[in-house]
């Protein structure tokens, strides 16, 4: 192939990595690569804010379980990734991120638009690098996009000065890779796939806690196969959504906070938890000492680094989630546990309290509308906060890969770009983007990249003029002392306002025409007649639609478990209306 640039070289090493969509913001020190993109043959997604761009990178690979891959530029192109790298990395994301940087002679010098970005990434990143010389990146691309999407996947970024894109080397991409330090261990130990097998054939009580690596290692039909089985109940994350079908009977639903019912009682009172590709995160336990306290404990898992590290466990499982299961499900008997499912069934009836009808829309009348008319075969992000709660609630989840969200770092402004990157993913796929009203605003200018790229989502905002689940806080826990919650409220209000009425002002701002400045359809809803009709036109509408639902104020998220309470002390919707 003869002498390349840098910029060159990494075209062509994307090519040799099958990269297909590049979500990227131009800088000085890119424009190398940015120069020669101009002919290359990706799908190139221009972002209005980094942080989108990363987001957007992060839902694509989510959706699809390919690498996502992003671009920005030095300095404050680089630092506008760090939300997102970490986002990635807490949920453990395959994303390659490229950062432009300052020639190397001007390094540590504070040049115009330097920082130390691979400095600044080296806790939230599974890997960094920063080229030195042109010589070394195609080998560091094909590292890094191995290291990225095996073991447990995650973030990595990759910095390259500006100097190192203009200089020329022999470009041949390597066909091996040489990381002796790097080898994840995917097969687990025969004997404790066994001793796992005894565990689950003796238990009276046993429960599947399924977590986001089910979805990542694929395993969701031995998942099924494992449950249908033994009989064995299935309760998932947050980011463990769609692994299990919720339409089976089997299904408890997501566990924790503000997990189901159920899903808690049942894992207060198993005699065997199996967890499988969670990591025992706080939301999920709660207290520690009064989670599954009477259950002997198996974890699965990819990461050795997670077992035994929040949870005691009797039988560890390093491995592949998918190899493992391949393994045990053989050695597992066929169970019909009825007495066990009987009191399960006992248990979903706690909740079933008496709908209290209000003036204003109801997020789950929205969300079930929505799981209705699309048979759980939607694409579903959002952003983070009490609709994220509601959605996870309400919406039947059927397939993996389905539901797109912020588990672990919790991410205002996530949702909406990250549909971005589902949508140009799945292109013959409804997405739907679901927001509060607070959480949208903080990338909200992504609706320039949905108008110009003429990307079908439709957008679900729930509307309640506050940053709602703080304010659920407030309201529980600081005696409704609403502070810098309220996202009406002005100079004019009643001194001391911390409750809703008719004297709020205008909500701010009004998205239908911040949606109309963009070119994109919307429309207000706020009559419950108006919510099925309003779902439909947007789903039929081959443009992107935004929905502004004007839902009650002080709704709230139930059931709800207490911060450093046990599940099995769960505040449920009846114990206090």
């Amino acid at each position: 192939m003869g002498k390349l640039t840098g910029a060159e070289i990494f075209i062509e090493s994307l090519y040799h990595e099958k990269v297909e969509t590049i979500f990227g913001y131009p800088g000085g020190a890119v424009l190398p690569i940015y120069n020669v993109l101009y002919d290359a043959k990706f799908e190139h997604i221009m972002p209005h804010h980094e942080q989108g761009g990363i987001h957007a990178a992060d839902g694509y690979a989510r959706s699809t379980g390919k690498v996502g891959v992003c671009i920005a530029t030095s300095g404050p192109g680089g630092t506008n990734l760090v939300t997102g790298l970490a986002t990635a990395y807490m949920d453990s994301v395959p994303i390659v991120a490229f950062t432009g940087q300052v020639p190397r002679s001007m390094l540590g010098t504070d040049a115009f638009q330097e920082a130390d970005i691979t400095g600044i990434t080296t806790p939230i990143t599974k890997h960094n690098y920063l080229v030195q010389d042109v010589k070394d990146l195609g080998r560091i691309i094909k590292e890094a996009f191995h290291i990225a999407s095996t073991g447990r996947p995650g973030p990595v970024l990759i910095d390259i000065p500006k100097d190192v894109l203009l200089e020329k080397c022999e470009f041949l991409y390597p066909k091996e890779l040489n990381l002796p330090g790097y080898s994840p261990n995917y097969n687990g130990h025969s004997m404790q796939i066994k001793e796992a097998a005894k565990a689950i054939n003796e238990a009276q009580k046993p429960v599947i806690y399924s977590g986001g690596g089910v979805i990542i290692s694929g395993a969701s039909d031995y998942l099924r196969q494992l449950a249908k089985k033994g009989s064995i109940p299935v309760t998932t994350t947050l980011t463990g959504l769609g692994a299990f079908d919720e339409r089976d009977d089997l299904s408890l639903g997501m566990l924790g906070m503000h997990g189901t019912t159920e899903a808690n009682l049942a894992v207060s009172n198993a005699d065997l938890l199996i967890a499988i590709g969670s990591r025992f995160d706080d939301r999920v336990t709660g207290k520690l000492e009064k989670f599954a306290a009477e259950a002997k404990v198996i974890h699965i898992d990819i990461d050795p680094a997670e077992v035994g590290k929040r949870v005691e466990i009797d039988i560890p499982i390093v491995g592949d989630v998918r190899r493992i299961l391949e393994k045990l499900n053989p050695l597992v008997e066929d169970r019909s546990r009825e007495d066990w499912s009987k009191q399960i069934d006992n248990w979903r009836k706690l909740d079933d309290t008496e709908v209290i009808e209000k003036k204003k829309l109801s997020p789950k009348q929205i969300i079930e509308n929505i799981s209705d008319l699309t048979q759980g075969d939607a694409l579903i992000t959002t952003e983070v906060g009490q609709h994220q709660m509601w959605s996870a609630q309400f919406y039947q989840y059927t397939k993996p890969r389905s539901f797109m969200t912020s588990g672990g770092l919790g991410t205002m402004g996530y949702g909406f770009p990250a549909a971005i990157g589902v949508q140009v993913g799945n292109k013959d796929k409804n997405v739907f983007a679901l927001a509060g009203d607070g959480s949208f605003q903080m990338n909200s200018q992504e609706l320039a990249t949905v108008a110009k790229n003429k990307l079908p989502i439709n957008i679900i905002i729930f509307n309640n003029g506050y940053l709602g689940m703080v304010r659920q806080w407030q309201e529980m826990f600081y005696e409704r002392r609403y502070s810098s919650v309220c996202l009406k409220k002005q100079d004019d209000c009643p001194p001391g306002c911390s409750s809703p009425g008719d004297h709020c002002p205008i909500m701010i701002p009004d998205f239908v025409k911040l949606a109309g400045a963009y070119g994109i359809k919307a429309k207000r809803v706020s009559k419950k007649e108006d919510v099925r009709s309003a779902l439909e036109w947007a789903i039929n509408s081959p443009e992107p639609i935004l929905l502004d639902f004007i839902i009650e104020e002080e709704e709230n998220v139930f059931p709800m478990v207490p911060p450093g309470g046990s599940l099995d002390k769960m505040v449920l919707k009846g114990d206090v209306e």
